[in-house]
């Protein structure tokens, strides 16, 4: 299980978008890392290699934005993540991963479309706001669990709350950092990891921070609209990422 020079500045760049997105954009580029890394690895290699890394991001955020997340909004996303998780879980290695991406991108570019077309006008659910709830976090868990790619569904979610910038950050920080954490025993369980995959894990780590620095940079710099527009437009184009892999392969 070997990256090329080339493939280790191309993880490299997805892991500094993953730290800048999940510390500032809510986690919309968070599922860059997988399908970039895939191009050299297999999946199930790229997943385990992705979850530390993912837990030490979360690690950080957390710091950075304790205080900040709405727990009324976690107390909705996180049972039904947890059961995503579960069913994800079962599902490894019967379900295609250009299913599962490509479902997701296509859902996630018809949001950020309908929202840019809308100029940014809150979108209501249509149903109940607990179902409305526990299907964005039931499908981040189950998502998540497939190929680290929740922060789609878990963005709808919070785009629609209208939530402050801060709390908005704080809000899919909290979220994933609990969700990723609760992969972890079900990894263990399926065997995702050996010792190359932690090798590797251990020596992308140092651009962690530097990740994470900049996405908290760059939430401070941007006002508030502004910052929506950026984090519609980052779910779209990870939504275009997600459906091209999933239809092209």
């Amino acid at each position: 299980m070997e990256l090329d020079l080339t493939g280790w500045i191309v993880t490299a760049i997805a892991i500094l978008l993953t730290g800048i997105s999940k510390s500032g954009l809510g986690g919309a580029l968070g599922g860059l890392a997988v399908p970039f890394m895939s191009m050299w690895l297999s999946p199930r290699d790229a997943v385990a290699v992705m979850l530390p890394v993912l837990i030490a991001m979360d690690l950080f955020g957390i710091r950075a934005w304790r205080g900040k997340a709405d727990w009324a909004e976690l107390r909705l996303l996180l049972p039904a993540a947890l059961v995503g998780i579960a069913v994800g879980s079962l599902s490894f290695g019967m379900m295609s991963d250009r299913m599962v991406k490509g479902a997701v991108g296509f859902i996630a570019v018809a949001f950020a479309l309908d929202r840019l077309l809308r100029q940014g006008k809150a979108l209501a659910p249509t149903g109940p706001l607990r179902n409305f709830a526990w299907l964005c976090g039931a499908g981040a868990g189950f998502t998540s669990t497939l190929a680290h790619a929740g922060g789609p569904p878990v963005m709808i979610y919070l785009l629609t709350r209208r939530l402050p910038r801060e709390a908005f950050a704080g809000t899919s920080v909290f979220f994933f950092a609990a969700i990723n954490l609760a992969k972890l025993p079900f990894y263990v369980g399926l065997d995702l990891f050996s010792r190359d995959t932690l090798a590797m894990s251990a020596m992308l780590l140092p651009l962690v921070p530097v990740g994470v620095w900049l996405g908290m940079r760059l939430l401070k710099w941007i006002p508030e609209r502004p910052f929506y527009l950026l984090a519609t437009a980052a779910l779209g184009l990870s939504g275009v990422k997600l459906l091209w892999d999933g239809v092209v392969g």
